[in-house]
This record gives structure tokens, C-alpha cells and sequence, in this order.
């Protein structure tokens, strides 16, 4: 049996269809269900029944996922150990990140990164999806939650501050009020964001108007007077045309934290990355 034919078995499990898997393995949709096909006739088992909503296990499928995400766990282990033994400055290194660390926090550090080790081809990924750094989907990924897994080895970066923003030629909202003014607020469905409630407690009576799970489509509604919003004050003292309120309590910080699997730790350009990263940390203004 071979690794490739339960890589696609399990990628077929976990999206349900031969397109998704095709999609996940980076190959066609034919591909995957000519090596579903061949591997099925192989063991002399079906291991998927075709329903209207899909491909489902079927008992025999079952009966051997267990089996085959250990085998899984076998090759990610032997793929990380000989990647973090790696001692070339080449190569590629994958960072997940949210939407506005990638574009306000990461650009001057990568800039950097990338003119000392040219040879490293960088790959960001932003958005809401935690990436599964077991799985390899990211080398190091930026979070504002500490990780939860054993493997990981994770490093708290720095204190995240926030701030209150309104277009820059508006009225001042009164603090505690905020009677005929709207709020920008943020998507609560991937988890609570202590900032957003705090923003909806101290304006009471503003109405919010807009929600956003991306900090920079907030920021720049708020410059266009759609309403006030909450911030890191990274973002929003980058973003021109929008002023912070100077009120008499600040927004909840958050910590922020960086993690990569233990296997990665002696990877030369993943520990290269995090020089230059800790360099910019120690230097950025307060």
C-alpha cells in the first residue's frame, strides 16, 4: 500500500467530493478518481458510496480512516523532521497570519527577510482559517489566541493596543453616549473580540451599521464616514484620513502570539525569519 493512494483517500474522505480533493492535492479531478478507482481495486474493498450530497464512507472506508490518518501522522513526521534539518538558506517559508498583521505588521519585517535571504521564496496566508501547522499548511503562524497544541512551540510577542477611530473631519461622539453616531463592529461567528464588545458598551446609544471580519475593509469604511471603529493601532494609525479619539478609557489589549511545530525549531530560514522578526519587535516604537 502505498502513501500517495491513502493521501487521496483521506482527502477524498474530508471534503466529501473528488473535485474538493483534487483541489486540496493541487491535481485534476480525473486524477483523483482514476487513483480512487485503481487503489479501491487494489485492496478489493469500496471504500466510498456516491450519495446526492456526496461521497460517503462506506464500512469498509470506515473501518481503516483510523489506520490511515496514522499513517498520515507517520509521513507529516518524517516530511518535518528532515525539513527542520535543513541548514540552506533556500527554499520556501509559509506564514499564516489575520488579514491586518499581514498587511501592516509583516511588510517591513519580509522586506528585510527577503533582501538578506533572497534564495527563500515567501508564502502568506491571511485570513480567519487557523491553519493546521501539524499538517504543514504553515511553517509559523501569528494568532491572537495562544495555541493549543502540545507540539507546538509557541512565543508571545507583543502587547496588541487598540484604538477608536472616526473619519478625520467628523464630530467627536460623546463617550458613554454616542446618540446619532453608527458603529462599525466585527464578525463574532469565528469567536468573541473583546474590543468590539467594549466599543458597543461605551457608545450605547450609536447604532451599529456595518460589520466586517476584515480590519482593513473596517478601517477604510470608517474613512469614508460609515462610522466609528475599533482598531490595533497599527492599522488604524496607518490608515490616512481617519483620526483616533482621545477617550478617557482605552480599548481592551490582546497579546499576540507567534508558533511553529517543535519538529521545525532547527529549520535554518524558519529561525533566520524569527531574528529578523524579534530585530523589528525590540526597535518598533512604543
Amino acid at each position: 500500500m502505498e502513501w500517495s493512494d491513502v493521501r487521496i483517500f483521506l482527502a477524498i474522505a474530508r471534503s466529501g467530493t473528488l473535485g474538493g480533493a483534487a483541489r486540496s492535492l493541487k491535481t485534476s479531478h480525473p486524477t483523483v478518481g482514476r487513483r480512487l478507482r485503481t487503489f479501491e481495486q487494489s485492496i478489493g474493498h469500496t471504500l466510498f458510496q456516491r450519495t446526492a450530497n456526496g461521497l460517503v464512507l462506506t464500512e469498509e472506508g470506515h473501518g481503516i480512516i483510523a489506520l490511515a490518518e496514522q499513517m498520515e501522522e507517520g509521513a507529516l513526521a518524517m516530511e518535518r523532521r528532515l525539513a527542520g534539518q535543513e541548514q540552506d538558506l533556500k527554499g520556501s517559508l509559509r506564514i499564516s497570519s489575520a488579514d491586518w498583521f499581514g498587511a501592516y505588521v509583516l511588510p517591513p519585517i519580509l522586506a528585510d527577510f527577503s533582501k538578506s535571504y533572497p534564495k527563500v521564496d515567501i508564502e502568506i496566508l491571511t485570513g480567519t482559517r487557523l491553519f493546521n501547522l501539524a499538517q504543514r499548511e504553515a511553517d509559523v503562524a501569528f494568532r491572537i489566541v495562544p495555541f493549543d497544541a502540545a507540539d507546538v512551540v509557541q512565543r508571545r510577542l507583543f502587547r496588541l493596543e487598540y484604538g477608536v477611530y472616526i473619519a478625520e473631519d467628523a464630530a467627536d461622539p460623546e463617550f458613554g453616549d454616542g446618540t446619532g453616531f453608527r458603529l462599525i463592529t466585527h464578525d463574532t461567528s469565528t469567536g468573541q473580540f473583546p474590543d468590539i464588545a467594549w466599543l458597543v458598551e461605551s457608545f450605547p446609544n450609536a447604532r451599529p451599521v456595518l460589520r466586517s471580519n476584515n480590519r482593513n475593509v473596517q478601517g477604510r469604511m470608517c474613512r469614508e464616514g460609515v462610522g466609528i471603529a475599533v482598531l490595533p493601532r497599527v492599522v488604524g494609525d496607518q490608515i490616512p484620513g481617519i483620526r483616533k479619539l482621545h477617550l478617557p478609557t482605552p480599548p481592551p489589549a490582546r497579546d499576540i502570539w507567534m508558533g511553529y511545530h517543535r519538529d521545525l525549531r532547527r529549520l535554518q530560514r524558519l529561525r533566520a525569519f524569527i531574528s529578523i522578526l524579534s530585530h523589528h519587535l525590540v526597535n518598533a516604537p512604543s
